[in-house]
Order: structure tokens, then C-alpha cells, then sequence
């Protein structure tokens, strides 16, 4: 939780395990097969607050956005997918939101970036697994208890059947 990484490596699997309320954030340029995936745990940081920029959504977008272009991602072609953001916590019907207000909060940065979000699975009270394939830029998903899904792009399981059958 809270910690970022980014590759250009074809065949390194990102993984963000047990998104509940946090956010997956991947920044992906299709072009280079250059990914990033950051685990935000929190919409802002606090006032004075220092700490792991992956852990803020104010702080994670433009640490990965950074992180992706160093590794030769261009800004103008990333794409972000988001996963995550459920409402995990809430007892006698307290609802804390924090789930949708860390998604709010990373859709927010994205716009303020002049980031455009590709696909994304929030919400909902079931924690996520979120998977980021660089060099094919795949993202798979899988809700707890549910099968494994591509998030992105929208025709990746038929993609990857293609690539399978002709070797």
C-alpha cells in the first residue's frame, strides 16, 4: 500500500493485491509497452504532511506520471486505468466513503494532469486485484470471489486468444 513502480520490461506483471478502499492506479503509453501502477491509499495529503507520494492521490498522480516518462512513456499518449475504491468500512449504517471519495480524488488529479481515463472498476463493497502485463499493456482485474477480467484494452481477451491460437 501507498508504494509506486514503473517498467519498461515486456513480461514484469505490476500488482496491486486487496484493493479495498484504495485505488490501482496504472498510467500506461501503448506506444512503448511503458507502465506504471501506484497503490493510493488516501485522497489528499495532509496539511503539512510529508510521506510516500503513492500514498496521496494529489501526490501519486504526478510521481507515476513522472516515473512513466523517465522509463520513455510520452504524457500525451498515457493512459489511465483505475481499479478499486469500494466501500469497505461502515458499521450501523456510518458510511465512511472512502473508497469514492480516493476515486474522486484520482479521476480529479487525472483531469488537473490533462490525463485521460481509459477504463476503470470502482466502486461496489468487494476488494480488487488489479494486474498491470507491460510491453502488451494488458490490465486484468479480479474482484474478490469473481473470475479474472481484462480492464483494458476492452478487446484484450479476444487479443490474447488471437496470439494463443497462432502461436
Amino acid at each position: 500500500m501507498g508504494e509506486l513502480v514503473a517498467s519498461r520490461h515486456p513480461g514484469d506483471v505490476l500488482g496491486a493485491i486487496g484493493l479495498g478502499s484504495c485505488i490501482g492506479l496504472a498510467l500506461i503509453d501503448p506506444r512503448t509497452g511503458v507502465a506504471g501502477l501506484a497503490h493510493v491509499m488516501l485522497p489528499a495529503t495532509p496539511a503539512g504532511g510529508t510521506g510516500t507520494p503513492a500514498k496521496f492521490a494529489d501526490t501519486a498522480v504526478p510521481a507515476l506520471t513522472d516515473a512513466v516518462v523517465r522509463l520513455g512513456g510520452m504524457k500525451s499518449r498515457l493512459v489511465a486505468v483505475l481499479a478499486g475504491g469500494a466501500q469497505m468500512l461502515g458499521a450501523a449504517g456510518v458510511r465512511l466513503d472512502v473508497g469514492a471519495r480516493n476515486d474522486a480524488a484520482v479521476r480529479s488529479a487525472l483531469a488537473g494532469a490533462g490525463l485521460r481515463v481509459g477504463a476503470a472498476e470502482t466502486g461496489g463493497t468487494r476488494g480488487r486485484t488489479l494486474r498491470v502485463h507491460v510491453g502488451e499493456c494488458w490490465v486484468t482485474v479480479k474482484e474478490a470471489g469473481g473470475p479474472l477480467e481484462y480492464l483494458w484494452p476492452r478487446d484484450a481477451a479476444r487479443e490474447r486468444g488471437r496470439r494463443w491460437a497462432t502461436g
